[in-house]
């Protein structure tokens, strides 16, 4: 047996910005950084599956709708050429799907369980964590199961001004297990690893 428990991590872009957004700009805790979510993962699926050594992240990707140059305003460049290099610090694949005139993202979740099942069936990964709070997924945990492969849940659930998240209940219910990231503020013996997961920005544009 392999020692070394495999993650995957399938991130639904849209969503994680906007949870990026709400903690820079509504709760004003800093910006959600990838690298310390990436190690978060890795300490949540290792109180989970135990009988590995060690549990490390070995395929990330990030899945977004993208607008033709013709629709995107300069600061909409500059926002995603940093969220870019930050994606690409952290070790994780872009896929964009392009987006069609009306601006409504379609495609991206097939994309995401493609990308999945790929990593699934070429037997690359142990544990597939999901970061969305989509339940079109539903169907993607199941079959990642029928392939030997288990699947975590990390979502985020606030009301805000702006927005609301949450996630879909079928969604959760399918999953091995899960992790609602706005937990660990209220939960003190966690509050350390949450106050962890942001940065400070300085001279940078938010991203939203």
């Amino acid at each position: 047996m392999n020692n070394v428990c495999r993650i995957g991590v399938f991130y639904d872009g849209s969503y994680f910005t906007y949870a990026q957004f709400y903690f820079y700009s509504e709760k004003k805790v800093g910006w959600l950084s990838f690298v310390p979510f990436h190690r978060l993962i890795e300490q949540f699926v290792s109180s989970k599956e135990q009988r590995y050594v060690a549990h490390r992240v070995v395929y990330a990707s990030w899945h977004q709708g993208l607008f033709h140059s013709a629709q995107t305003s300069e600061k909409q460049f500059q926002i995603e050429r940093n969220r870019h290099i930050d994606l690409v610090h952290a070790g994780i694949e872009p896929k964009y799907v392009p987006m069609p005139p009306n601006g409504q993202e379609k495609g991206v979740d097939v994309s995401l369980a493609i990308d999945a099942m790929e990593r699934a069936m070429e037997g690359k990964i142990d544990v597939a964590v999901l970061v969305t709070g989509d339940g079109d997924l539903t169907p993607l945990v199941r079959a990642l199961m029928k392939h030997g492969v288990r699947v975590g849940l990390l979502y985020f659930a606030y009301e805000s001004s702006q927005r609301t998240s949450h996630v879909n209940r079928r969604l959760l219910d399918a999953c091995n297990y899960a992790l609602n990231v706005n937990q660990l503020e209220h939960t003190p013996q966690a509050a350390a690893i949450f106050k962890g997961l942001f940065r400070q920005l300085q001279g940078r544009v938010a991203r939203n």
